[in-house]
């Protein structure tokens, strides 16, 4: 089967999947740390593992970080993660959209293409990615 390891971190609602990419330092894992606090439960934190799972693809964490997340300034935390998300939505913290109403961007892993918002500088992307992982407030495609 194969796989595919991601540098990113990643959390799940209910067992759907959302990725986090960016850079070093560009808040992954502060953004899962919100969306935890909203009900998500943690996959991975830095590195995740992505596998083919009939025509989705599932993420978990590696062994020897599952269940551990950065807390800036305040160390490892210990909590409690979702095995095997489904991999639904993928937001990238570096990208930024051009335009206000950008058309649908798709990013493919594993040769499953996923929803990819450019989340740079969104105001309140903790909150806009709560409501669409929720199914609440589905993007128009």
């Amino acid at each position: 089967m194969p796989m595919l390891s991601v540098r990113g971190t990643a959390v799940a609602f209910d067992g759907r999947g959302l990725l986090i990419l960016g850079a070093t330092g560009s808040g992954k894992s502060g953004l899962a740390i919100r969306l935890m606090a909203r009900g998500a439960m943690l996959v991975s934190d830095d590195r995740v593992e992505l596998r083919q799972a009939g025509a989705q693809v599932a993420m978990r964490a590696p062994d020897a970080i599952r269940g551990r997340i950065e807390a800036r300034m305040l160390g490892l935390l210990s909590v409690d993660v979702c095995d095997d998300a489904a991999l639904q939505l993928v937001v990238d913290l570096d990208q930024e959209s051009q335009t206000r109403m950008p058309q649908p961007q798709y990013i493919t892993y594993l040769g499953s293409s996923v929803r990819l918002i450019s989340g740079a500088n969104v105001p309140n992307i903790d909150d806009v990615l709560t409501l669409l992982m929720n199914n609440a407030g589905r993007m128009s495609d």
